[in-house]
């Protein structure tokens, strides 16, 4: 999980350097752990540190994709955008902060 934690203030944060898969799941949460439940479908954006534009990387539907393959087209400052494609989930934390 890229939150640091599941509440109005958290922050997502990843190393320009992390390996893995990014996926976006339902959650279980309870005040011992957060345990993922269902996949759900999602789109990558990067958004630019200089100059705010705002760029999609997968125009295909995803259940997950390679980190390396969003990272490589960052720089440490961007943010990742994770963007739902159904209104029935709701996320809050859909920024990622590159470092």
């Amino acid at each position: 999980m890229l939150v640091n934690e599941y509440s109005p203030a958290g922050k997502c944060t990843v190393q320009i350097t992390a390996k893995g898969n990014l996926t976006v799941n339902t959650v279980q949460l309870s005040s011992s752990e957060s345990k993922a439940i269902e996949p759900i479908l999602f789109q990558v954006a990067i958004k630019d540190k200089e100059t705010g534009t705002q760029m999609l990387v997968s125009k295909e539907k995803l259940k997950q994709i390679e980190i390396q393959r969003v990272l490589e087209k960052c720089q440490k400052g961007d943010r990742i955008i994770i963007l739902t494609l159904d209104d029935d989930y709701a996320l809050p934390h859909n920024e990622i902060l590159v470092f």
